[in-house]
């Protein structure tokens, strides 16, 4: 009996201990359980392989773009993702996550436009997208001065306020991606995941894990 009952509380601790990240993973496959309003202006750890840096986030500025962003972020969307789009002058662009049955959904998860309120600045992070209502997950910093792209509908979000630096030092030797360079194609990305860029693209800098700050 009194083993039975310790296998049980091994079982209990087990389940305890893994039923938060099977719940996550469930949540992070459903874009429709993922629609908390963000706070007015909150701001996001990015713990990367070339080290720290931090996002100001203020919901005014875009508040369709800003309440998604949140949702990922808290979730653990982009735990894990890569770098996968660096191009040296211009920006760096991440947001597809490692699993690509948890990456699928979000492709036609699409968000409604918010206005241009903020120019696309140094730092400045703002949704990657294929024309009007078309952001999804993936997003992108500006290196430099793009303010070419505010008249395009890029409307920022937020902005670099610690570790400018580190964004700087993220790998751009593969640049831009296939069929125009050499870097992913990011039709793989989308269905192969983290394997295709491991195994293809190994020194690419990648995420280990975005946070809330409190």
């Amino acid at each position: 009996m009194r083993r039975s009952l310790v296998t049980l509380a091994s079982a209990l601790l087990l389940t305890a201990a893994v039923s938060p990240a099977l719940s996550q993973s469930a949540n992070l496959a459903n874009p429709a359980a993922l629609r908390e309003q963000a706070p007015a202006q909150f701001k996001a750890k990015f713990d990367t392989s070339k080290g720290i840096f931090v996002l100001d986030i203020q919901r005014n500025w875009a508040p369709n773009g800003a309440d998604r962003f949140y949702n990922l972020v808290k979730n653990g969307f982009y735990d894990n993702v890569r770098f996968f789009r660096v191009i040296t002058g211009f920006m760096v662009q991440f947001g597809v996550n490692g699993d690509p049955r948890i990456s699928a959904p979000w492709r036609e998860a699409k968000l409604k436009d918010d206005p241009v309120l903020q120019s696309n600045k140094r730092g400045y992070i703002t949704y990657a997208m294929a024309g009007p209502n078309t952001r999804t997950s993936q997003v992108f910093i500006n290196f430099g001065d793009n303010s070419n792209l505010d008249s395009q509908g890029f409307s920022p979000f937020g902005r670099v306020v610690q570790g400018m630096e580190i964004v700087d030092k993220l790998n751009a030797e593969y640049g831009e991606g296939a069929p125009r360079g050499r870097g992913p194609d990011q039709g793989r990305v989308q269905t192969e995941g983290n394997a295709y860029l491991m195994k293809d693209f190994g020194k690419l800098d990648y995420v280990n894990r975005a946070t809330i700050e409190k």
